[in-house]
């Protein structure tokens, strides 16, 4: 890790948005609730992570190893609260002043561990056991963080792709963003470096050549994975889900339109949920334009994916998506028809613009799934099960190598009991092990150094 990075600074932080004017009530509310012992330490990881922003590294356990003496506390104040860092990096800071999206993205951390953290956790007020419950709980988190439009036409665009990607994925990226902000597309990512910082780095030029104001640059994240991925600079508004799940859920029904860029397992979990939203019946007629693009380079990246998926799901799967490889206008060109459509069609439904309330996403999908060992062996990977309960299944199996890459519990799982041990029958082992080690050979497995895997593909 780069020496200045280890840096420390004391700082207190005045709020910045929904948490600039609280109540006394709200106030000591807040602060036991970060006193809490598991929302504390929670906290305290993704705070650290927002502040470390620029470091790169996705190892997260070697960040929370180099700032062991790091810590956070709210502090009351009369008129209301501030935060109180202690050896925190001092690449946060600029003139011996927070930089004003670091603190942004500071409070965004404490509204949604911390404040609707403590809210969510009411059973009295969200029944979590329920797919309502779970889908309110979702729409609550997204309304306080003031990122959906009411009234506004559809425009949002979600873009997934990896955060260890090439320097030429990484300029189409940009250019495809260019050409959707030269359409007045706004843009939501996973938030991290690579091919979630791209599409809003290259919209901002388009939004600015049409001269629009108040583009939304939204970037949804989850504790786990946020020390991994911290919020690239161009995200301006930052919304933090409690768990995978819910930020899958987030997206999904945020979206107008979804763009696949190159990625890496994280990207193909994000895939094969979106695929088990397909494959529901209940969604048969849903108006969702999903378009999987790259570079001339990445042919052979899509070309894997694509017959992954048909092995996976057969001819059921045709239609679902569309594939543009080097041609960054005509996704523009495309999505912006297709919004178009579900423009049209959430007028005749009478759905929302801004929450795709019709979207039928299962209690399975909907499940946390924890990553441990035990879990892990217990999934059954079995190409004779129903299209939506495999895609169930395949997405949880690679939910558990992105937390063995990248997330702090998974990286010290593996360390203490070895890989992850996902079991399948003998030709999905081998689609599996394949599209795996595609991904390492290509190098997207990691950002730097030599990728050791944390999962073994076994048969049943």
């Amino acid at each position: 890790m780069a020496r200045e990075v280890l840096q420390k600074v004391d700082i207190e932080v005045s709020p910045r948005g929904s948490l600039e004017l609280l109540s006394q009530r709200e106030v000591a509310a807040l602060r036991h609730g970060s006193q809490h012992h598991a929302l504390q330490r929670l906290f305290r990881q993704c705070a650290l992570a927002v502040l470390n922003t620029g470091n790169e590294t996705d190892n997260v356990a070697d960040i929370f190893d180099a700032y062991e003496d790091f810590s956070i506390e709210v502090a009351p104040r009369t008129r209301g609260l501030q935060l109180s860092i202690r050896n925190g990096p001092a690449t946060a800071l600029v003139d011996g002043r927070m930089v004003e999206g670091i603190r942004q993205h500071l409070f965004a951390v404490l509204r949604d561990i911390v404040h609707l953290g403590t809210e969510i956790s009411d059973k009295a007020r969200y029944d979590l056991s329920t797919s309502a419950g779970v889908t309110d709980a979702v729409f609550q988190i997204l309304k306080h963080a003031r990122v959906m439009e009411p009234g506004a036409p559809p425009n949002l665009v979600v873009c997934w792709g990896g955060h260890s990607i090439s320097r030429e994925e990484y300029e189409y990226t940009k250019e495809v963003g260019y050409h959707l902000g030269l359409r007045r597309l706004d843009i939501c990512t996973g938030c991290g470096p690579g091919a979630m910082k791209g599409p809003m780095k290259g919209a901002a030029v388009g939004h600015a050549k049409q001269r629009v104001e108040g583009a939304r640059f939204i970037g949804l994240s989850e504790p786990g994975i946020i020390a991994a991925e911290p919020p690239n600079p161009m995200v301006n508004h930052l919304v933090v889900l409690p768990d995978i799940e819910k930020r899958l859920e987030a997206f999904v029904r945020l979206a107008h339109g979804i763009i696949v860029f190159p990625g890496g397992v994280g990207t193909a979990e994000e895939i094969l949920y979106l695929m088990g939203i397909l494959l529901d019946p209940r969604n048969a007629a849903l108006k969702l334009p999903i378009i999987f693009t790259g570079p001339a380079s990445a042919q052979p990246y899509f070309r894997e994916v694509d017959t992954f998926l048909k092995l996976l799901f057969g001819a059921q799967i045709q239609g679902k998506y569309q594939i543009i490889v080097d041609d960054a206008e005509a996704v523009g060109t495309a999505l912006s028809k297709a919004i178009g459509d579900v423009r049209r069609d959430r007028s005749r439904t009478g759905d929302a613009y801004y929450f795709n309330w019709l979207l039928n996403i299962t209690e399975a999908q909907q499940k946390p799934f924890l990553a441990s060992h035990e879990q892990v062996a217990a999934l059954k990977l079995g190409l004779d099960a129903q299209p939506e309960e495999l895609a169930v299944q395949v997405r949880q199996a690679l939910s558990a190598i992105v937390s063995g890459n990248v997330k702090e519990m998974g990286i010290r799982a593996i360390r203490k009991q070895g890989p992850f041990k996902l079991r399948a029958d003998l030709k999905l082992v081998d689609a599996l092990d394949h599209l795996l080690t595609q991904f390492a050979v290509q190098g997207r497995m990691k950002l730097s150094g030599q990728y050791e895997p944390c999962y073994e593909v076994v048969p049943f």
